[in-house]
């Protein structure tokens, strides 16, 4: 599968077989999100791998539990409100493996440098025929220092990017695309 191919074909997986990626296909992920661009080539992310569903599931009620407790009423959120609140519901949609990657440096750009890892990542997943989703909802109890703690980050590494990995239990229909808004100037 070519860049193009992946780009165009990608979506986010929000069904997962029970079957966890291999240690090393997850590494040669990792590899393939270090390759980013980075400002001034700094790097400034880190990899943090969670395996196991029974620690993923606890690590998703934890984060639907803060949503909950600190949601405004006029929240974006809000209108999510019952299905945070609902036990059966899992943040990471049964997926076996998440990779929170974080960075590693409080400098002007490290955010967007990891968010140009992750887009690395999920596309080399895709051409693997694997699966992921960024799970946003989860990033406010991840930069919680209880919850950095408990995952063993250091204390200044900021979760930016928490990314679902794994196989696919099907085919998503595909989403429309709006045409882009296109200025051209000169």
């Amino acid at each position: 599968m070519d860049v193009i191919d992946a780009i165009y074909s990608r979506q986010a997986i929000r069904e997962y077989t029970a079957e966890v990626p291999a240690k090393q296909t997850i590494e040669k992920l990792i590899r393939a999100a270090s390759h980013a661009p980075s400002a001034m080539n700094r790097q400034p992310w880190a990899f943090a791998v969670v395996r196991g569903r029974s620690r993923l599931l606890t690590i998703s009620d934890r984060a639907k539990a803060l949503l909950l407790k600190s949601m405004a009423a006029d929240s974006a959120l809000a209108g999510f409100r019952d299905h945070l609140a609902d036990a059966k519901f899992d943040l990471f949609y049964g997926a076996p493996v998440l990779i929170i990657i974080c960075a590693t440096s409080a400098e002007a750009g490290a955010s967007e440098d990891c968010a140009l890892a992750a887009q690395n990542l999920m596309l080399a997943a895709h051409a693997m025929n694997l699966g992921t989703c960024w799970i946003g909802l989860s990033r406010p109890w991840l930069n919680e220092q209880p919850a950095k703690t408990e995952l063993g980050l250091p204390e200044n590494y900021v979760p930016v990017a928490p990314v679902i990995l794994g196989y696919p239990r099907g085919t998503p229909d595909v989403h429309p695309r709006r045409e882009p808004e296109i200025m051209w100037i000169g």
